[in-house]
């Protein structure tokens, strides 16, 4: 049995499961793989109907294997990822991690360019998106894709008119984030998921029923166990495994089947994406039968039962990479985002000593002559901040959300620049222009700052241009 097939929005083809290769990177600990050998497996996929292959420029030489592989004229996918730095993205960046990834894969064109940003207070990922549509538009790239975005992101990008077909994230049993205000985005703007950890690093399986709890020292099992032990826990977790097994038996398949089944049957998934580690451990076999039968509202009844015993993963998707509790395989990433460059730069009040500024380069700051931000002392005053992208575009129109997550995404990164964060915002005054937006804008500032509570004011107000809202902010930094 081969793979059922599905077609992303754009008309591009793919398996329903797809070939992770991040496992190259560690299989690459001791010693390069031979890229022909590497090939060579990635053929066998190919032939039994596994042709679509995820990878990314981290993921050792993934690419240069792929492209071994496209080179014999092989029918298959190629689908990689550009995970820069934050910093400018300046169009001649941009082109150039583009054409990294082309020359690797050894291709004029990459079927699905995929884009990861870790920090969303830098403003600079809409404008590398913007840049990836216009290489879509010249033909070296097939479709665009972005890499754990949670749904304020995801909706900000696609009200701001970039052409995205899909969003990779995680999606279990027991990450069940995906499910939430993603997929309400994903299917307002047609955008499918790729859903990864599908079985949570392999703890999704047999081997692991009715077992202890292990101390896992691989950084697969290490990052999927923080997930179990946030979802309530290994007796929680043995919850859904039995109720998974339950199924499994009632149809004759592996835990890994109904695992990843569930997945697959939510509408806005396209594909599971499974990690090979080639020449070691391949489940080709198995995966097909994911095929072979389909769960009905007994299994969801049994499942739903398991799932009541869980906790919720906490945030939305992707915030395990931007905010505690750092759900990864190394643990907390604080010393990462910490090390990030600002925004924008901090500059020095020349009549105020010690005190600091920061601009964004808008057209008004030079016209008004005003900063977006200064720093007196402990306190950080922001002033008022719209949905503007770069000198003066504005950003979302017509979607007062949207611009409320851009907007304050930018006060945020202000103050992260003047040596704040965001829990140190105290005071919001929204300035609304439309009656109508109220509740959409307010959602918008709850997800971002509702954690702190800061005093807020919110009044009506006549629209600027195609502004729907502008918002100013306080903050008093922590001793």
């Amino acid at each position: 049995m081969t793979p059922d097939r599905t077609t992303l929005p754009g008309g591009l083809e793919i398996s329903r499961i797809l070939t992770g290769l991040w496992q190259i990177a560690d299989m690459e600990r001791s010693a390069p793989l031979d890229p022909e050998a590497g090939a060579d497996a990635l053929a066998a996929y190919a032939e039994a109907g596994f042709d679509t292959f995820d990878m990314a420029d981290h993921y050792g030489s993934a690419e240069i294997v792929a492209g071994r592989l496209l080179a014999r004229g092989v029918p298959a996918r190629a689908f990689t990822k550009w995970c820069p730095p934050p910093g400018p993205m300046t169009p001649e960046v941009v082109r150039a991690g583009v054409q990294e990834r082309l020359n690797r894969l050894g291709v004029s064109r990459v079927d699905l360019l995929q884009f990861h940003w870790w920090s969303f207070s830098h403003p600079a990922w809409l404008d590398a998106l913007h840049e990836m549509a216009a290489l879509r538009a010249e033909g070296q790239i097939g479709e665009i894709g972005v890499t754990n975005f949670d749904a304020a992101h995801l909706r900000l990008a696609a009200a701001d008119g970039v052409p995205l077909v899909s969003n990779q994230v995680s999606f279990s049993l027991i990450d069940r984030r995906a499910a939430g205000p993603l997929a309400e985005v994903c299917a307002a703007h047609d955008i499918k998921l790729l859903a990864y950890g599908t079985l949570c690093g392999g703890f999704l399986s047999e081997r692991w029923l009715n077992a202890p709890e292990p101390s896992p020292e691989d950084w697969s099992k290490m990052k999927y166990l923080r997930f179990i032990q946030a979802a309530g826990g290994w007796d929680a977790f043995q919850g859904v495994l039995r109720a998974a097994d339950a199924i499994a038996r009632r149809h004759g398949v592996s835990i890994a089947n109904v695992a990843t089944r569930w997945v697959l049957e939510q509408t806005h998934v396209a594909g599971v994406i499974v990690g090979a580690r080639l020449g070691e451990s391949e489940h080709r076999a198995d995966n097909a039968r994911l095929f072979s039968f389909a769960l009905d509202a007994e299994d969801h009844a049994r499942l739903d039962a398991a799932f009541a015993a869980t906790t919720p993963i906490p945030g939305d998707c992707g915030d395990e990479y931007r905010r505690p509790p750092f759900l990864t395989a190394s643990g907390d990433l604080s010393h990462h985002l910490d090390a990030l460059p600002p925004a924008h730069p901090p500059q020095p009040v020349p009549h105020r000593p010690g005190a600091e500024r920061v601009s964004t380069g808008t057209a008004w700051e030079d016209i008004a002559g005003y900063a977006r931000a200064q720093r007196i002392g402990d306190r950080i005053l922001v002033s008022g901040t719209t949905a503007t992208a770069g000198v003066g575009r504005a950003v979302a129109v017509g979607d007062a959300g949207a611009q409320t997550t851009f907007i304050l995404d930018r006060i945020i990164g202000a103050v992260e620049a003047l040596g704040g964060a965001a829990s140190d915002i105290v005071r919001t005054r929204i300035y609304v222009a439309e009656g109508a937006d109220v509740e959409a804008i307010s959602r918008a500032h709850g997800r971002a700052v509702g954690e702190w509570r800061p005093v807020n004011t919110l009044v009506t107000a006549p629209p600027i241009g195609e502004h729907l809202v502008e918002i100013e902010a306080e903050a008093i930094v922590a001793g």
